[in-house]
């Protein structure tokens, strides 16, 4: 059957755009077409072995490496600075780096003459200071070949940097490193094609610079007196001469594009797909015992760290937690949770945290100087090292020797279950794996403040059992406070200390597991843990529905006072007919939805006079019932199984 309106990828190129296209491949390619018809090939060695051309190729050669040296060491902080620092005048300093890509060459000679010749703003001084002379000298064919070629640098490898996350940043920052470390450890080898491509470029620009060199330095043969300078002079005695010249200029610049396929914006590479886990790889369990040789240290020395926050801005509270304390923060999306552990790490605008860490305020110290370890959601692994060097980075960020950091780094990946995996870059390990790297990594570091951000969300059952025992075991033993934002009940339940919910920022609850699985203040906690959760204002009988409709309860707070009605799943029934007897709470409605939950169905029912309620009842009884999408039914809540918890 034809399918018409719509363009296959396979579909033929209109011709009106196929024409021009076409067209500019051949004005583009007939040039250079001509070099390669008007060689003497015959000819083609004598002219490149003549003293002339060689001399000229060796200085072209020497300005080109000196301007990629210079590019590299003014070029790599100024791309950094445009792709990772908000300053006033940005923008500007970033059209004054593209100026030299768009301004003719011989202009930006004869600026470079106005600002560094004899008689420019700074050649006087450069002579008199220092006995420096850039005109007509091979450093001004250096300085010339820079000013043209550096902007392909900057702008490939800001490109590079705006590509990377800063995550991976952070989180080494979180490990320990200071801001030179992350530079020269993470953020230059994550954006190295960025840097090749670009040195590439600007050294292939140097190459073939023309204009700005003949306006500022001069064509003197041996001084200044480049390549491309050469092929101008030969046009004039010698034109067969100059086409040999240019074909070997033409042939420099195709090999480097060919080298590069393309990728002259130099973005990091993204992390490969993760091979499927070997059978029974993720699902491995962490040792139990010690690992042979198991170090005391590895542990840390025994100290104790206490935590106080006054955090204020977006997120506002106050958050006090002695040694050893785990706390689960949870909310909806957009309550604060990510910007209260980037509050704490010193790395948001948004909120800021007077922190005090077992006695010592740590306020005002970077996020390097703080000894809090950050494991993101998807672990931040540094790509370009190994498992096992990706766990030392914290220690030896805070100065550990090598072979010991590696060594204590190699008892953490054991202890985790991943130790045989130590070799492996992040690019060849599953999910799961992955993630048990990063908590090592967390874990060795030392931290006196540990803070997870949902940290098991993209592991498998299976796995995320095995890695929460693990969690949970050394969690047990850590000195310090471990904050984990999650949205599953079962890692709050089992992990957490304490609950924190937030809110639009602020603390709606703090307390006990327990505590908040009973009573949760939060609708969207009641919902995360499977419950009927209701806003409304209390009643003397029970609670008026903030969304419409009433429900009876047998013991509302004081009238006036908004509240949370929460009910069971389990507590609601379900029937086909208006039931009679005793239930207070009778709604008719129709099923919306029928989902798994284990050897349970939950039933999702719409009704036009009460809130949308679910109800969980066995397969037998949705099969007795004839239950499905679209099926009217009645719904029944005794008052004695509605909660009402004041907010």
């Amino acid at each position: 059957m034809k399918h018409t309106g719509t363009r296959r990828p396979g579909a033929r190129p209109p011709l009106t755009l196929v024409l021009p296209a076409l067209l500019a491949v051949a004005f583009l390619t007939l040039p250079l077409v001509g070099i390669l018809v008007r060689t003497e090939w015959s000819e083609l060695a004598g002219h490149l072995s003549s003293p002339g051309t060689v001399e000229a190729l060796k200085l072209s050669l020497l300005v080109s490496f000196w301007a990629l040296g210079l590019s590299l060491v003014l070029g790599v902080p100024l791309a950094w600075l445009l792709a990772r620092v908000r300053f006033p005048g940005k923008a500007l300093v970033r059209s004054l780096v593209l100026l030299p890509m768009v301004l003719p060459p011989t202009v930006g000679g004869v600026a470079l003459l106005l600002a560094f010749g004899r008689r420019g703003l700074l050649g006087p001084w450069l002579e008199s200071t220092f006995g420096i002379t850039l005109p007509f000298h091979t450093s001004g064919a250096v300085l010339a070949a820079t000013f043209v070629a550096m902007p392909f640098l900057v702008i490939s490898l800001e490109g590079a940097l705006g590509g990377l996350r800063p995550r991976y940043e952070e989180t080494a920052a979180s490990l320990g490193a200071s801001p030179v470390r992350v530079f020269f450890t993470v953020t230059l080898p994550m954006v190295a094609p960025g840097v090749v491509a670009g040195a590439a470029l600007t050294w292939a620009r140097a190459l073939g610079e023309f204009g700005a060199t003949i306006t500022f330095a001069g064509n003197l043969p041996g001084t200044t007196q480049t390549l491309p300078l050469h092929v101008y002079l030969l046009l004039q005695d010698e034109p067969e001469a100059a086409t040999s010249v240019s074909l070997l200029l033409l042939a420099i610049a195709m090999a480097v594009l060919v080298a590069l396929r393309g990728r002259w914006t130099g973005t990091p590479a993204g992390r490969k797909p993760r091979p499927a886990p070997e059978p029974g790889t993720d699902a491995t369990p962490a040792p139990d015992a010690e690992p042979a040789g198991a170090s005391p240290e590895v542990e840390g020395s025994g100290e104790r760290w206490s935590l106080h926050a006054e955090v204020t801005g977006f997120t506002r509270l106050t958050l006090d937690a002695d040694p050893g304390t785990t706390i689960a923060v949870v909310g909806p999306n957009g309550a604060g949770k990510t910007t209260l552990l980037r509050a704490l790490l010193g790395l948001t605008p948004r909120a800021h945290a007077d922190l005090t860490l077992g006695g010592t305020d740590v306020t005002g110290l970077p996020p390097h100087r703080r000894r809090v370890a950050w494991v993101p959601q998807d672990g931040a692994l540094f790509p370009h090292m190994s498992a096992l060097a990706n766990t030392a980075y914290g220690l030896r960020a805070q100065g550990v020797a090598r072979g010991r950091a590696r060594r204590e780094a190699q008892r953490w990946l054991d202890r985790l279950g991943v130790g045989h995996l130590s070799h492996r870059r992040p690019g060849q390990l599953s999910g799961g794996q992955a993630q048990r790297v990063a908590l090592a990594r967390a874990l060795a570091a030392r931290p006196r403040l540990l803070v997870l951000d949902e940290p098991l969300a993209a592991l498998d059952q299976t796995t995320r059992g095995h890695v929460r025992h693990t969690l949970r075991t050394h969690l047990a033993r850590f000195g310090g406070v471990c904050l984990i934002v999650t949205h599953d009940p079962v890692e709050a339940v089992s992990l957490a200390d304490r609950v924190l919910v937030l809110e639009e920022g602020r603390a709606l609850q703090d307390a006990g597991p327990a505590e908040v699985t009973r009573h949760p203040r939060s609708p969207w906690v009641a919902r995360m843990l499977g419950r009927n959760a209701w806003p409304g204002t209390a009643t003397p009988e029970g609670l008026a529905l903030k969304d419409g409709g009433t429900l009876v309860a047998a013991d509302p707070p004081p009238a006036g006072t908004p509240a949370l009605a929460i009910v069971a799943p389990e507590a609601v029934s379900v029937h086909r007919e208006k039931p009679s007897g005793s239930p207070r709470n009778v709604w008719p409605g129709t099923v919306r939805e029928i989902t798994a939950s284990g050897s349970r169905l939950r039933v999702l029912v719409a009704s036009d006079v009460a809130p949308d309620l679910v109800a969980e009842i066995t397969p037998q009884a949705a099969a007795e019932l004839g239950l499905a999408e679209g099926v009217s039914v009645w719904t029944s809540v005794k008052a004695t199984e509605a909660t009402v918890v004041a907010l």
